[in-house]
Formats: C-alpha cells, sequence, structure tokens
C-alpha cells in the first residue's frame, strides 16, 4: 500500500545500517564523515600574540615617550617583560611580553631620533593583542560526530596538530538496468528503441554525492538475469534500480528481489511524479527501486533518495533543508497527492519549469531547485509564499548582482 511522504521520511530516516569505519589522513577527509567528537588538545593561540606589526608596552597615554628596548619576530621565544618607560616593537603573530598592556600599530606612533618612539592618542588596553584560548579553549569540542567534514574542519584539524581522523566508509551502492529494450548509451539503437538515461544519471548523482558508485550491467528480460544482479550486489550498502522490465512491468522486478526475500519497508508513495517507488532490504543491503520514468526517478530521488544516502553515510544532519521564497508566477495543481515541482530559483524567486512531464529528461538540466506542494493544493497564486529545496547548489548567477547588505 502506498503511503504519503512524511511516512516515507520517518521510514528512511529511522533504519539502522551496518557501518564500518577507517582511519585516513586529513587531506583525504573532505566530505567524509566524522565518526567520534573531535575536542581540543590544546589552546589557541597558544601564547598571547601582536594582531599588528607595531609596539608592545605598559605605557598608554598620549605624548609618552619611550624607548625601543628589544625587537620580537614571530617565532621568537623570547620571554622577557617590559620596563617602564620602554618599548618592544613587535612583529604580527609574535608572541606578546606576558605584562604588555597593549600594541600600538606603528603608524600610530611617531618614530623619533635616539630609537624612540612618542605615543600620537590614548591606547586602549588590549589592543591589538590575541590571547591565549581566544580562539579555541583546550578541550572545546571542534567537530561534533557525524559531522560531513569540509575545508573549515580540515583547519581546525590542522590547527591543533591532527593528522589523522576516524571516518566512515564511503557508502557503496550498485546501479543497474533493467529491460532489454533500453539501450546504453554506447550501443547501438534502431528507430523504436531508447537510450537507457536512468542508470546513467543515477550513477552521475551518487558519484556527486560522494558515494563509491558501481554499474554492474543491464538485465535481460528474465527474473533469472535480475536475481544474478541483485546476488551479486548483496556486499554492497545500497541497489538501485529504476522501473521494470520489457513492457514496463514493476512487478517483475520487484518479484525478482521477493523471491530473495526482501523485506518490503514501503511500497508506493502517494506523489506526484514518482507513485511506483520501492524500498526495502535484504540482510544489510538496501534496495531501492525507483521509477521507470526519467524525471519522475530523478525527482524522487533528489527528495527521498538524498536522506537515504545521508542515512546511509552517518551524517548527522540528515534531513532536506528549504529556504523561503516566492512564486514568480500563478501555479496551477490537479490535487490528490503531495506533488513535486521542479524549477528555477534566482535568488528572489521561485519560476516553475513549464516542461515537467514524468518522462521527459530535458527537464532538469534547467532547473536548480524545486518545491513539493501539499496533496490538496490546487492553486498557488503570483507571490505565495513557498519553500524551496535544493538541487544543484553551486549557487551563482549569470548577471552581476550587488550582494552587500545595507542599512
Amino acid at each position: 500500500m502506498a503511503i504519503y511522504s512524511n511516512d516515507v521520511i520517518n521510514i528512511i530516516s529511522n533504519i539502522l545500517p551496518k557501518k564500518t569505519f577507517e582511519i585516513i589522513s586529513i587531506e583525504e577527509a573532505n566530505d567524509r564523515i566524522c565518526i567520534e567528537d573531535i575536542k581540543a588538545t590544546s589552546n589557541l593561540p597558544k601564547f598571547n600574540n601582536s594582531t599588528m606589526d607595531g609596539y608592545a608596552l605598559i605605557n598608554l597615554k598620549k605624548n609618552d615617550i619611550l624607548d625601543i628596548e628589544d625587537i620580537i619576530f614571530a617565532g621568537d621565544d623570547n620571554k622577557n617583560l617590559i620596563k617602564d618607560n620602554s618599548c618592544v616593537k613587535i612583529m604580527t603573530g609574535a608572541r606578546v611580553p606576558l605584562n604588555a598592556l597593549a600594541v600600538v600599530p606603528k603608524e600610530n606612533v611617531e618614530l623619533m631620533n635616539n630609537n624612540k618612539i612618542k605615543l600620537r592618542s590614548d591606547i586602549k588596553k588590549d589592543h591589538f593583542i590575541r590571547f591565549i584560548g581566544e580562539d579555541i579553549k583546550k578541550d572545546d569540542l571542534l567537530i561534533e560526530k557525524n559531522t560531513k567534514l569540509n575545508f573549515s574542519h580540515i583547519t581546525l584539524l590542522a590547527a591543533q596538530g591532527n593528522t589523522h581522523i576516524k571516518v566512515y566508509k564511503k557508502i557503496s551502492l550498485v546501479v543497474f538496468g533493467s529491460g532489454e529494450e533500453l539501450k546504453l548509451h554506447y550501443q547501438q539503437i534502431q528507430d523504436h528503441q531508447i537510450y537507457n538515461s536512468n542508470t546513467l544519471s543515477l550513477i552521475s548523482r551518487c558519484k556527486e554525492l560522494d558515494c563509491n558508485t558501481t554499474f554492474i550491467g543491464q538485465a535481460k528480460d528474465s527474473k533469472e538475469s535480475i536475481k544474478e544482479l541483485i546476488l551479486n550486489s548483496l556486499d554492497h550498502d545500497l541497489i538501485i534500480t529504476t522501473g521494470g522490465v520489457s513492457v514496463g512491468d514493476a512487478d517483475f522486478t520487484k518479484e525478482a528481489f521477493l523471491e530473495l526475500n526482501m523485506e518490503i519497508l514501503f511500497d508506493g508513495i502517494i506523489i506526484k511524479p514518482g507513485k511506483p517507488t520501492i524500498f526495502g532490504k535484504i540482510g544489510n543491503t538496501y534496495i531501492l527501486n525507483l521509477p521507470g520514468n526519467p524525471l519522475a526517478s530523478a525527482l524522487v530521488f533528489e527528495v527521498f533518495g538524498k536522506v537515504l544516502l545521508n542515512v546511509l553515510s552517518g551524517k548527522k544532519d540528515i534531513y532536506l533543508n528549504y529556504i523561503n521564497s516566492i512564486l514568480e508566477e500563478d501555479l496551477i495543481n490537479r490535487k490528490g497527492a503531495d506533488t513535486i515541482i521542479p524549477g528555477f530559483f534566482n535568488g528572489e524567486s521561485f519560476k516553475p519549469e513549464e516542461k515537467r512531464a514524468p518522462g521527459m529528461v530535458c527537464t532538469l538540466s534547467k532547473c536548480n531547485a524545486m518545491i513539493i506542494l501539499d496533496k490538496n493544493v490546487q492553486k498557488l497564486e503570483k507571490n505565495t509564499k513557498v519553500k524551496v529545496l535544493p538541487i544543484a547548489w553551486d549557487f551563482y548567477s549569470k548577471n552581476k548582482k550587488d550582494y552587500l547588505t545595507y542599512e
């Protein structure tokens, strides 16, 4: 029996996949999922240091004249204290003497004869000093368990002297095609035949989402052929396939899975497009059987498949997020099921794509986002507030925009 979208998300988010880990160098850790909390092993900065090239001092009054008694470069282990009516020339990042009250930038002093400076104004205490632990304190939580690592996390690890990190292994998934009437892109076709775009679409998308993705071929028009591919894939985390076999009878593929003791977790989604979607499990391997129509298959994967990949990968942030926006034009819908509407979000409004029939392949090349209408929605007028979900999210514009914020 088909179920609604929220029920699908609940089922997917509550599965308990078997996860394994590995230890890798931090240079290889981008986009990997951290398996444990990472805490700081030392303060950052480790010592008080100067944020400017200037002079460290203990006298702070305008017109004070100070002797330059020393110079400290970044990396020097100079622990001398500053004497009264004296100062120390200091470079950015250098250790500040323990009794220093402030650093004055070199452009804010008057350089005098006899190796002296004169303060041009009163100096505020603690100015231009970066203090021990100001950035990070020892034992601070740097990276939360199940975080997807990016360049900023690598920065934290490197700043603490970490060389390796424990991460979950990447998702291992298999994609295979079904149906002899569908031909792979490198095969010759006749006028009555079509290319299988679904399989390559899913392989490409899963690679973009950082999965170890394997294509194991195209099944022939028999349960035995499909079962052979399934049995060859049960050492992976996930099997993804689309549609059915021959004349499009999806139950044929379903029967092959059932004969191999697949536990069905849901059978059908009350959504347009994409109702004939099946999710199940054989042993520790999950199975996602998507619709055969290209656009339906791709959109269902964007809504539900990405959440599934997040769960399987061990991420803590598994749910799709959205941006509040407005509709660029009126939108008519046939109610009765939740409806996925692909379109383009320009940063200010969402424009539905006109060509969005389930069997189309051109649609998503023009889209970067989607909205999902509740089953009771029949019409939305222009400027109605909508929740935009990103698809391809390198968020740039072909037109130059003013991105400054003003009062």
